[in-house]
């Protein structure tokens, strides 16, 4: 959502250097897009693994909340992994990191970092209506679609025609289901 309409940007260094930037891809089902800068000498941050995450660890989120206050820094923690949300455009986001690193509009595309400074995920999306409720899409799911991107390669996705809804203890009560993990089949495409 952040490049959405724009084909170049500002890509705003630590450093204070403003480079021009290329949107060199866009995934819209996982909100990531790259953004190329062509610069020498840049160092590139370190990924980490969001899947060895765990609830309770300490993460930093990065950005530039509300578009003012550049190269912001917060801290939290993994409130919980797998979260599900629909955004204010209406566009459904799973897998997500839950955090209460604060997250404001603008922070969106910054990194989520663990306690030793790796890239765990990237900072997309806030509950409605809270207060510390923030979100951010696991490296481990931006790892693959950059590297395609990188690449040169098209974004390519397997697809089943299904919708399903990741099955909570809640849910599998409400329909008296024998198990409580697991995906919730809701309709197809």
């Amino acid at each position: 959502h952040v490049v959405e309409g724009s084909e170049t940007m500002d890509v705003e260094l630590s450093d204070g250097r403003v480079l021009e930037g290329t949107v060199y891809g866009i995934d819209t089902l996982t909100d990531l897009a790259i953004v190329k800068v062509e610069e020498n000498g840049l160092t590139a941050a370190a990924l980490g693994d969001s899947d060895a995450l765990k609830v309770g660890q300490l993460v930093i989120a990065i950005g530039s909340p509300l578009g003012t206050y550049s190269n912001s820094v917060t801290s939290g923690i993994v409130s919980a992994k797998g979260r599900a949300i629909v955004t204010d455009g209406n566009q459904n986001l799973s897998n997500l990191i839950q955090t209460d690193a604060a997250i404001n509009p603008g922070n969106s595309g910054g990194p989520l970092l663990d306690a030793d400074g790796n890239v765990v995920g990237i900072n997309t999306a806030i509950a409605r209506d809270s207060n510390g409720i923030g979100f951010a899409i696991p490296i481990d799911i931006a790892r693959p679609i950059m590297e395609q991107a990188v690449a040169g390669e098209e974004l390519a996705r397997p697809y089943m025609g299904i919708r399903y809804t990741s099955l909570t203890r809640q849910l599998a009560e409400e329909e008296d289901l024998p198990v409580n993990d697991g995906a919730w089949i809701s309709g197809n495409q």
